[in-house]
């Protein structure tokens, strides 16, 4: 297939893993305001939760300024052709949660696990299917292992029943040469009727290019935030690799002057501070780290006076997981009471 005959799915993120740079304090009317811009402009997905998706809201992972049944109600009965996803971690996510987004009106559920835990998505998956959703098993931190071990992991999320594959850059870790390789295993072995998507962060100012990459080795599905509202350094910026794609000549469906207008005129207003590569961001993508940490290690940096850059790096040198944020005080606290009086 030529570059000219793709058809590339583009889904946004800054109004889920933009929810991480906003502490989740994401208004209703901004949610609606940038949801109706994005569906507008020819956005066929937008996600929609807690940063850390269903059931996120708690003291470990924030509490958000509204419920995800709120944000549902308020945006989705708004949309003209967008559909609108929501993501599931289990463990974090309940079934009754992921029915609740289905009764809701949402067709797309993207079930979430860390890259070499695959098996505990099969009752949510399964369950997701039964219910005739969009059914999506989305692999984080997939720098972390093999090809071929994650490769594995995602065989078990094809079996269970999701009709598409993601692989996560959760840190911003990968270069090109590695999505490439990576995306290109997952086509060539999965079924032809499953879809490959890919969900990148900035961290180290390649999410446009893995994306790309991405692409060019069979993904059909790709992630981004629009004005790069998202966790980290942000995602993949949306109207920028949608330009890029234009440039290409593949075709998404997008209108590229409206995009660019909900980035600069609605997402860009929304920013407490601006989305970046500053040196914490790319410690995370350097490091390897889970970019949702980045907010928790500067919070332990005010409270334990010891660099976020530090905790970042330690961290990465623990080989953490999205999952482990109480690690970061409990570290922080560690290098607090080490260093010289």
């Amino acid at each position: 297939m030529s570059e000219a005959d793709k058809k590339i799915i583009l889904h946004d993120m800054s109004l889920r893993d933009g929810m991480h740079a906003k502490r989740h304090q994401i208004s209703v009317q901004q949610m609606i305001d940038v949801a109706c811009g994005l569906d507008e402009a020819g956005v066929p997905l937008i996600e929609i939760t807690h940063g850390d998706g269903l059931g996120g809201s708690s003291v470990n992972y924030g509490f958000p300024a509204h419920t995800d049944e709120a944000y549902f109600a308020a945006v989705i009965p708004r949309m003209k052709n967008a559909k609108i996803s929501a993501l599931l971690i289990p463990g974090i996510g309940t079934v009754d949660e992921l029915k609740m987004a289905h009764s809701a009106g949402v067709g797309t559920i993207r079930v979430a696990t860390h890259c070499t835990e695959a098996d505990v998505s099969e009752q949510h998956i399964a369950t997701a299917r039964t219910m005739g959703m969009d059914t999506v098993g989305f692999l984080m931190m997939a720098h972390m292992i093999s090809s071929e071990a994650l490769l594995e992991q995602a065989k078990l999320m094809e079996s269970y029943g999701a009709n598409c594959i993601y692989y996560t850059d959760s840190a911003g870790y990968m270069l090109p040469e590695e999505v490439t390789e990576k995306i290109t295993q997952l086509r060539q072995a999965l079924k032809p009727e499953t879809e490959v998507g890919f969900h990148g962060h900035h961290n180290l100012g390649m999410g446009v290019a893995n994306s790309v990459a991405a692409v060019r080795a069979g993904a059909n599905r790709i992630d981004g935030s629009v004005a790069g509202l998202g966790a980290g350094a942000g995602n993949t910026p949306l109207e920028v690799f949608c330009a890029v794609l234009h440039r290409m000549g593949i075709a998404d469906g997008i209108d590229l002057n409206k995009i660019m207008d909900v980035a600069e005129d609605l997402v860009v207003p929304m920013m407490d501070q601006p989305i970046r590569v500053d040196r914490d961001a790319l410690t995370l993508g350097y490091a390897g780290v889970y970019s949702s940490f980045l907010l928790f290690a500067k919070r332990a940096e005010k409270k334990y006076g010891v660099p976020a850059r530090e905790l970042l790096v330690e961290l990465g040198r623990r080989r953490t997981v999205g999952g482990q944020e109480d690690m970061i005080d409990d570290l922080a606290l560690t290098l607090s009471q080490a260093k010289p009086a």
